[in-house]
């Protein structure tokens, strides 16, 4: 993906010292595979002598406001207002990413005397900077590695924290940037507007966790930090609008699609949809992973979720000579073939950026839709998804699929103030809740349902106006029931592939014995390493990591656990074994019904944990897009699905961790067949 929109590349090449490198069929190539984020700038010893003094005497005072505010939690809680700053420094540092010494060194050194400043205010009992309008910058601490991330706002001069009916508020997603380091995010955040700031609206600036187009941790980073922002400010529900351009117009589609609900309005502009052609059509590239992979797909292809813009009013903008129009192009093809039209500007003659009328067109549509507000219950939905990773939708809520990577589709409609009918395809259980003060619903007589034919009868709705009831469908009959199956089987949150385990609160698990085999056990030691390296290089966390035998009750309740080794060097893996659909000896492997020499050969997967079944367990793997994947935001998808058998014979590699020999998914029970 391309960078900025031009008129923000102009103003970023006077500030900071972003680099957007052209990608392209130059990047095809697996066996030249350039840094992403590139190595550092030369910096010189007494400018890194003064920026390493300065980040270490904050990251004292950092330590020191934590202790003190240790029993004053409404304190604490601001305390990553400041750790942004130290961390961006500490960071550039530590890996090498100051990458022009001539802007970010006097950046580096206003990031510090901010934070200096902010921790004598915190020390003193005060925070002015969250009463602040204009630019403002904030952090908090994410579920997923404990890390602090940072993020940007705009707050109108008109805010108050007293506003009876809440600020609107507009999410924008920016665009490819490889040398978006912390330090320059922020320092761009307290230059910048940015490309769209309406009047009495609050903006935020995600970070994203750097360059992925928000997918996996970056996809979490929006819905953190749309409730930080939410717990700070006076924000209107109703009137959540996201929007991004290029690479940010690529989070901007799949976060309109997959979480239509929540939105009042999405501007997406260029970036990508989809996966297949758009490796085609922009990088020229041969496209043809194995099935597997091309299943996982699903996940993010915008196109495959494009019913769900029914419920969330979109203007999509193009430059009419851009090749990114791509994007808008698939999604109208998408949208028709669900007997809908995309609105879609062009900004005539204009290549990657807004046409400035266009641009004008685009607001007063936005406006005009956010005014009005998000519906938050319709009387009709129309709902898709191919995973429980998303399976929500207004009042819906899919609770089982029969197969998942493929479709499952949800139609329900409230008929009359005593009927629904409901229409459902590749769905085993579903619940519909409507909240309190929502329910359009008779509190006077039970509700009726019709279901695929079926005729069922529901509870009345509370006195409060809510209504709640859960339907499964067993031997093909819907029926209501009060709760759910609760032996093991795939469920929202819990249905992998290996990627979802990345996608909340986890917890590296080191081996602390000799592997059966020298070779396997230097792969496990090299495959950690990489995962644990690439997750703060490409997702900008340090991974909580612990030796097994340090392992307590408490990590095993709140953790997903990720276990490198095999039986003997990591003894939590041979204590699970017997619970995983897996066996795995000295002398063999088998897995899927396929047996392999132990030797030479590793497995990978994902499972419910059999030690707490609401945390993941997931064995010798990180994330599983690699180096190659860094070069174009399109390939950053899943890799590998539940489960996998490496063969070492292959050495990892830019593309993956070795030869896969076997490869598939867990059925709905997750149980073991492969694809």
């Amino acid at each position: 993906m391309r960078s900025y929109p031009t008129f923000l590349a102009a103003l970023l090449f006077l500030l900071t010292p972003f680099v957007s490198l052209g990608d392209g069929p130059s990047d095809n190539k697996s066996e030249k595979v350039r840094q992403v984020p590139p190595p550092g700038g030369n910096l010189s010893q007494t400018d890194r002598d003064e920026l390493q003094s300065a980040s270490d005497s904050l990251g004292k005072v950092v330590a020191e406001l934590q202790q003190s505010f240790a029993k004053k939690p409404e304190l604490a809680r601001l305390i990553p207002d400041i750790q942004i700053f130290h961390n961006a420094i500490r960071y550039a540092l530590q890996y090498n990413e100051i990458f022009n010494p001539t802007n970010e060194v006097p950046a580096a050194r206003n990031l510090i005397k901010l934070g200096l400043e902010r921790a004598g205010q915190l020390r003193d009992g005060k925070h002015p900077w969250t009463d602040s309008t204009g630019l403002v910058v904030r952090g908090y601490v994410s579920k997923i590695d404990g890390s602090v991330q940072p993020y940007g706002l705009v707050i109108p001069e008109t805010y108050s924290h007293q506003s009876a009916g809440g600020y609107r508020l507009d999410s924008w997603f920016h665009g490819r940037g490889e040398n978006l380091s912390e330090l320059n995010f922020l320092n761009e955040r307290l230059r910048s507007r940015g490309e769209f700031h309406p009047d009495r609206a609050i903006v935020l600036h995600l970070y994203g966790r750097y360059c992925n187009a928000n997918k996996f941790a970056g996809e979490i980073d929006l819905l953190e930090a749309l409730d930080h922002v939410q717990a700070h400010y006076a924000i209107d529900p109703q009137r959540l609008v996201v929007r991004g351009f290029s690479m940010g117009g690529a989070a901007c589609w799949q976060f309109a699609t997959h979480y239509a609900g929540r939105w009042a309005a999405a501007a997406p502009g260029a970036g990508f949809s989809e996966t297949a052609d758009f490796l085609k059509v922009f990088q020229k590239e041969t496209v043809n992973p194995p099935d597997y992979e091309q299943k996982l797909w699903h996940m993010y292809d915008a196109t495959d979720y494009a019913l769900n813009l029914f419920h969330c009013p979109t203007v999509a903008y193009s430059g009419e000579i851009d090749s990114q129009r791509q994007a808008a192009e698939m999604m109208t093809k998408s949208l028709a073939a669900e007997g809908m039209e995309l609105t879609h500007l062009i900004g005539p003659k204009t290549a990657h950026s807004y046409e400035s009328h266009a641009r004008e067109e685009v607001n007063r549509r936005i406006d005009s839709i956010a005014a009005v507000g998000r519906n938050p219950m319709p009387r009709e939905i129309r709902f898709t998804t191919w995973t429980l990773r998303y399976p929500d939708m207004a009042w819906a809520r899919i609770e089982g699929m029969e197969k998942h990577w493929e479709r499952a589709r949800l139609h329900a409609v409230i008929e009359s103030s005593q009927s629904i009918n409901i229409q459902t395809t590749n769905i085993t259980d579903l619940t519909l809740d409507m909240a309190s003060g929502l329910c359009p619903l008779d509190p006077a007589r039970p509700v009726k349902l019709t279901i695929n034919g079926k005729k069922l009868t529901g509870s009345k709705p509370g006195t409060d106006r809510s209504w709640k009831i859960k339907l499964s469908r067993k031997k093909g009959n819907w029926a209501v029931v009060n709760g759910y199956d609760e032996s093991l089987h795939k469920r929202p949150g819990l249905q992998g592939p290996i990627d979802d385990a990345f996608m909340d609160s986890f917890m590296v698990v080191t081996p602390t014995g000799e592997a059966w085999y020298p070779a396997n056990g230097k792969w496990a030691a090299s495959e950690q390493e990489h995962a644990i390296k690439e997750w703060r290089s490409q997702f900008r966390g340090e991974a909580r990591v612990k030796a097994q035998s340090d392992i307590s009750t408490n990590d095993i309740n709140s953790h997903n656990l990720i276990l490198f080794g095999d039986p003997q060097s990591n003894p939590l893996i041979a204590r699970i074994l017997p619970m995983l659909p897996l066996q795995w000896t000295k002398e063999q492997l088998t897995v899927a019904g396929k047996t392999y020499p132990a030797n030479g050969n590793m497995p990978v997967l994902i499972y419910p944990n059999p030690l707490n079944p609401k945390k993941y367990v997931v064995i010798n793997s990180g994330f599983t897009y690699r180096e190659y994947d860094y070069l174009n935001n399109a390939r950053q998808v899943s890799k590998l699905p539940d489960f996998a058998v490496i063969d070492l014979s292959q050495p990892p590699n830019p593309r993956g961790p070795g030869k896969v020999a076997l490869a598939g998914f867990f059925n709905e029970s997750w149980q073991s067949g492969s694809h």
